[in-house]
C-alpha cells in the first residue's frame, strides 16, 4: 500500500483479544456444560433443545460473514444502494424455505441434509451432493479467513497468518470442544460484536458529515441512490430483477439445502420454533443489509472527491472500509479495535459453522453408513474431525489467495454448487413421479451448466455497459503517492475472479458477441437446468410409476399457508371445525424416532 500505513495500538489489540477469548470463553462453557454428551448426535444437533431466538441468530451471524461486512458496502460504494433489493429475496427465500423443506426435513430428523438424497434417490445421488458441499464449504471458508486477514495486514499491518490461525485456532478448539451448542451460542455473542462494529462507524461518518442528510444528499448527486432500474436484460450485473431473481435462488440453495442452516433449524425444539427461527432471521439478514448499504454510502460520502482505491492507496475495493475506519476513528483508541473485532467475529461464526457442518456430513454419510461403532466412538470421531477440518481451512485460506474480488467470488462459488442442488432438492420434495435416474442426471447437468456459464464469464467478462460501475473521482486528492504508483497505468474498473493475461488484446475480448449473464443468474441456470433435465429423463424412464414413501415429499398439510388459509376459510363460512388443527399440524411434522432404513424406505414413528 502506498502512502502510510496507519498502525492500531495498545488498546485496540486489547479489544481485539479481549473479543477472541469472549468468544472462546462462551465455547468453553458450552463445552463444559454439555461434557456429558453421550452421543454424536447430541454433538452435531445439540440434543434438539435449541429455541427459536437463539436458533435465528446463529442462522444470521454463520452467514454475515467477513464478506458480508468488508464487500458489501464496496459494492455499494461502486455500484450503488441497489443492492439494497437483496433484502426481497430474502423474505422470499425463507418463506419457500419454511414451506418446503422445513417440514420434510424437520420430520426426517436427519442429521446429515444429504441423507435425504439417498433415502429419495440413491447412494449415487448422496455422493454426488456431499462432495458438492464439501467443494463449496473448503473454498468459501478459506475465502472468509484468508480475506479479511489480508485487508487488515494491508489497511492496517496486523500480522497476516497470525490473523488467519487464530481465527482458526479459536474456532477449532470450541467446534471440537462444544458442537453444535457451543457454535450457536458463540454465533450470538458475535452477531452482537459485529453489529457494533458497524455502528462504530456508521454514527462517526453521521457526526463527521453532521447528520445522514448530508450522507444521503452525497449519494444522490453521485448516482449512489439508483433503485429505479427495471431493466429485464440478464447481461446487467445488477438490476431489480437480477437481485430478486437471483437472490431468490441463491438464498433458497442457502436456507433450504446447505448443510449449515438446515442443521441449525432442525435442531430446535419443535417445528414451530424452526419455523419462528427461519422468519426472525430475516429481520437480521434485513439488519445486516441496511447497515452494509448505509456504510457504503458513507464510504462514497468520504471519498466522493478521492477514491483511494484509484488513487493507489489501497490495492482492493474490499480494504475501503478498513481503510475508513483507520481514517475516521483512529483518534478513538479501542474503536478501530471493535471494528476489526467485529470483522474477526464475522469470520469465526461462518468458519465455526462450516467446520462443525463438514463434521457432521463426514460422520453421517461416509463413517455411519459403513461402518459400525459405538455412540462413545462416534463421539470422539466428530471432535477429531473438528479438530481435522480446522486445520484443512487454514491451508484453504492459502488457496483463497488466488481469488479476486471477495463477495462475487463468494457469490459465485454459492451460485455453481447451490443452484444445481436446490433444483435437485426441490424435485425430491415436490415431485414424485421423479427417479433417482432423473435424479442424478439432473444434478449433473445442472452442474456442468453452471460451471460453463462461470467459465464464460471469466473467459468473456461483461464489458463496462452492463456492469455499470458508478463514477469514482481522485480530483480532490491532495496526498503523494509512494514512487511505485503510475499516473498512466489504466486502473482496473472490474476486477475479475482471474488476473488478466499479459498481452491479451482488449478488441478480442469485446468482439465475442456472447458475454456472461450477472453473476447472480448463475445459480438460476443451474437450478432451471437441473429440475427441467431431472423431470424429462424421469418421464423417459418410467418416472410416473415411481412410488414414493409420502414421508420424503411435501404433503399439503405440512405447510403454514394450508393451515393459515384453512382458518381464515373457516372463520368466514363460520366454521369450528378448524378446532385441534395446530395438533394434527404437529403431529404430521412430528421428528422421527427412529431412522429411516435405506431399504423399505418406512420410517418409524
Amino acid at each position: 500500500m502506498s502512502g502510510d500505513a496507519h498502525l492500531l495500538v495498545a488498546a485496540d489489540y486489547v479489544v481485539f483479544a479481549v473479543v477472541l477469548l469472549l468468544s472462546a470463553a462462551v465455547g468453553f462453557y458450552y463445552a463444559w456444560r454439555s461434557r456429558k454428551q453421550g452421543t454424536s448426535r447430541d454433538f452435531l444437533t445439540g440434543g434438539r433443545k435449541l429455541n427459536a431466538l437463539a436458533v435465528s441468530m446463529s442462522l444470521t451471524a454463520s452467514y454475515m460473514s467477513s464478506v458480508t461486512v468488508l464487500s458489501n458496502p464496496a459494492e455499494v460504494y461502486r455500484y450503488g444502494a441497489i443492492f439494497g433489493y437483496l433484502s426481497i429475496s430474502y423474505v422470499i427465500a425463507v418463506v419457500y424455505t419454511s414451506e418446503v423443506f422445513l417440514p420434510v426435513f424437520y420430520r426426517l430428523a436427519i442429521n446429515s441434509t444429504y441423507e435425504y438424497l439417498e433415502l429419495r434417490f440413491s447412494r449415487a445421488t448422496r455422493l454426488l451432493g456431499m462432495l458438492i458441499f464439501f467443494f463449496n464449504a473448503l473454498l468459501y471458508t478459506g475465502l472468509v479467513i484468508y480475506a479479511p486477514a489480508l485487508a487488515l495486514n494491508q489497511v492496517t499491518g496486523m500480522n497476516l497468518w497470525g490473523g488467519i490461525i487464530s481465527t482458526a485456532t479459536v474456532c477449532t478448539l470450541y467446534c471440537a470442544l462444544g458442537g453444535l451448542k457451543a457454535v450457536v451460542w458463540t454465533d450470538v455473542v458475535q452477531i452482537g460484536i459485529m453489529f457494533a462494529g458497524y455502528m462504530s462507524v456508521i454514527i462517526k461518518s453521521v457526526i463527521l458529515k453532521g447528520g445522514i442528510s448530508t450522507i444521503l444528499s452525497d449519494a444522490q448527486e453521485g448516482g449512489r441512490i439508483n433503485f429505479v432500474d427495471f431493466d429485464i436484460n440478464p447481461l446487467r450485473r445488477h438490476t431489480f430483477w437480477t437481485l430478486v431473481i437471483g437472490g431468490t435462488f441463491g438464498w433458497s440453495a442457502v436456507y433450504g439445502t446447505y448443510q449449515p442452516q438446515v442443521q441449525r433449524y432442525n435442531s430446535c425444539k419443535s417445528i414451530k420454533h424452526a419455523r419462528l427461527a427461519l422468519f426472525i432471521n430475516v429481520l437480521g439478514l434485513v439488519c445486516t443489509l441496511t447497515s452494509s448499504v448505509i456504510s457504503g454510502l458513507c464510504l462514497y460520502s468520504f471519498y466522493k472527491n478521492c477514491d483511494p482505491w484509484k488513487a493507489g492507496q489501497v490495492s482492493s475495493p474490499d480494504q475501503l472500509l478498513p481503510y475508513l475506519v483507520m481514517d475516521i476513528l483512529a483518534d478513538h483508541q479501542g474503536l478501530p479495535g471493535l471494528f476489526f473485532a467485529a470483522v474477526y467475529s464475522a469470520s469465526l461464526s461462518t468458519v465455526s459453522t462450516s467446520i462443525n457442518a463438514m463434521a457432521a456430513v463426514t460422520t453421517e454419510d461416509l463413517i455411519k453408513p459403513r461402518i459400525k461403532l459405538s455412540e462413545k466412538k462416534l463421539l470422539l470421531i466428530s471432535k477429531g474431525l473438528s479438530v481435522f477440518f480446522g486445520i484443512v481451512c487454514v491451508a484453504m485460506a492459502g488457496l483463497a489467495s488466488l481469488m479476486g474480488h471477495m463477495m462475487q467470488a463468494v457469490s459465485i462459488i454459492g451460485g455453481v454448487t447451490g443452484g444445481p442442488l436446490l433444483g435437485l432438492f426441490s424435485l425430491g420434495v415436490l415431485c414424485p413421479f421423479v427417479n433417482s435416474k432423473g435424479g442424478l442426471c439432473g444434478l449433473v447437468t445442472g452442474l456442468a451448466a453452471a460451471v460453463s456459464v462461470s467459465i464464460i464469464g471469466m473467459i468473456s467478462p461483461s464489458p463496462p455497459e452492463m456492469t455499470r460501475p458508478l463514477f469514482l473521482s481522485t480530483e480532490g486528492c491532495n496526498f503523494t503517492t509512494g514512487s511505485s504508483f503510475n499516473w498512466t497505468t489504466p486502473l482496473p474498473t472490474e476486477p475479475s475472479l482471474f488476473t488478466t493475461t499479459p498481452g491479451q488484446n482488449t478488441d478480442d475480448i469485446h468482439a465475442v458477441q456472447w458475454h456472461s449473464p450477472s453473476y447472480l443468474y448463475f445459480g438460476v441456470i443451474g437450478g432451471l437446468t437441473s429440475v427441467i433435465v431431472g423431470i424429462i429423463i424421469s418421464l423417459l424412464t418410467g418416472g410416473l410409476r415411481e412410488t414414493v414413501d409420502p414421508r420424503l415429499m411435501l404433503m399439503k398439510e405440512d405447510t403454514l399457508s394450508y393451515h393459515l388459509f384453512k382458518r381464515v376459510k373457516d372463520g368466514v363460512m363460520g366454521g369450528t371445525d378448524n378446532v385441534g388443527q395446530p395438533n394434527k399440524e404437529d403431529g404430521i411434522n412430528k421428528p422421527a424416532v427412529g431412522k429411516f432404513d435405506n431399504n423399505t424406505r418406512v420410517s418409524s414413528f
